[in-house]
């Protein structure tokens, strides 16, 4: 009874302490995710450095805005007046990668390449000026308009004769439009216009406006790949008609298999199979008493066994019969009362008379002479 008010003491505290220990964890997490730090320029970073700002503007304005996080190579080409942002990225795609992106605007999308120092990057030119890039600056558009706004980069594009000049400085050339086939790329050497923390300082939002005319795009695709967010699977390489047919594949093989008989895992000998008992011979003895239904003369052997053992241990003649035997029994068989003792050996010499019994008398009498050899010999 202690022993169980124990058990549900114990399983109470242990269930507590789990409790607790899931409430911490999950305070705890919780606070790692409010101080997670978000990388720059990402679109879901509400950070100064993000640009969720202008992301979740876009989606107000009712256009179709997305990130893209596959491979260039998987770009949408056959929907044209499509926009690609691709802000700042954390390395220079490879060759083979930048084919896929000037393949994605010669079939009449849009590339804006918001970059510090774009070269490497579509065979861009670029020189370094000493701009004094903390202050602000005045930016004259292709127009002739002018604005006042920041720009922090010392490093000015240097356009080709078939370039269109978009942005100024005192220092040189800011933004630019290329063109690509029936698309265009445009290229703009700071960022920061578009981040949480400077897209509404100065005139920047004035100036995204003028240089990206984004009354003319269909969809807009935030480029998440070029800040490592590579989420290539099986899944998305792969078309669903091709994936239905490797799964329906897979389920008709083992179906097949287990039509069959193929054997799934380790191959199992049964113990009995390689293993030889000491007591074989027992064993088939008493299958053979239990198959021709011996029951008398297994419990004479039984009944000569304990009397054997009785003489050893009591000094009681084998000979000597069972109803001469109560005196003993009386002294002898603990938890026993006379009338049972009279009771045990008047019957069972009655039964051991007998030219057969069933099985029931089998099992009540071999229970009872169990009882004795046990008192004879664990006595």
């Amino acid at each position: 009874m202690n022993s169980s008010k124990f058990t549900k003491k114990s399983w109470l505290w242990i269930s507590v302490l789990l409790l607790l220990f899931l409430l911490f964890g999950y305070l705890i997490s919780s606070k790692q995710q409010q101080l997670i730090e978000y990388p720059r320029y990402v679109s879901e970073s509400p950070s100064p450095t993000g640009v969720k700002a202008w992301f979740t503007y876009l989606q107000q304005e009712d256009l179709q805005v997305d990130k893209w996080t596959h491979l260039p190579s998987y770009l949408p080409k056959n929907d044209d007046h499509q926009v690609l942002f691709m802000i700042e990225p954390f390395f220079i795609p490879t060759s083979t990668e930048m084919q896929d992106y000037i393949n994605f605007m010669e079939e009449g999308n849009t590339i804006i390449l918001f970059h510090e120092n774009p070269r490497g990057m579509f065979d861009l030119q670029v020189e370094y000026v000493d701009s004094g890039f903390e202050l602000v600056q005045t930016i004259t558009s292709g127009q002739g308009n002018q604005y006042e706004g920041h720009v922090w980069s010392n490093v000015r594009l240097l356009p080709k004769e078939e370039d269109q000049m978009l942005f100024h400085d005192d220092f040189g050339v800011i933004a630019l439009k290329r063109s690509y086939g029936e698309g265009s790329l445009f290229v703009l050497n700071t960022p920061q216009w578009v981040t949480n923390e400077h897209i509404l300082s100065q005139q920047h939002l004035s100036l995204l406006f003028s240089f990206l005319q984004l009354d003319e795009y269909t969809a807009v695709l935030f480029d998440e790949y070029i800040h490592g967010a590579h989420k290539e699977t099986v899944w998305t390489v792969y078309p669903t008609w091709f994936l239905l047919l490797l799964v329906q594949g897979a389920v008709i093989t083992l179906v097949w298999l287990w039509y069959k008989g193929k054997r799934f895992g380790p191959i199992i000998t049964r113990r009995e199979e390689y293993v030889r008992f000491s007591d074989e011979g027992i064993r088939a003895l008493a299958a053979w008493y239990n198959r021709g239904q011996l029951y008398r003369e297994a419990l004479v052997i039984q009944a000569d066994y304990v009397k054997i053992k009785m003489q050893e241990r009591w000094g009681l003649p084998y000979s000597k019969a069972w109803v001469d035997c109560n005196d003993t029994f009386e002294k002898k068989w603990n938890g026993m009362a006379k009338e049972e003792i009279h009771s045990f050996t008047s019957r069972i010499q009655d039964v051991l008379r007998k030219e057969n019994i069933s099985k029931q008398e089998f099992l009540f009498w071999t229970k009872m002479i169990e009882q004795l050899r046990k008192e004879v010999e664990e006595g």
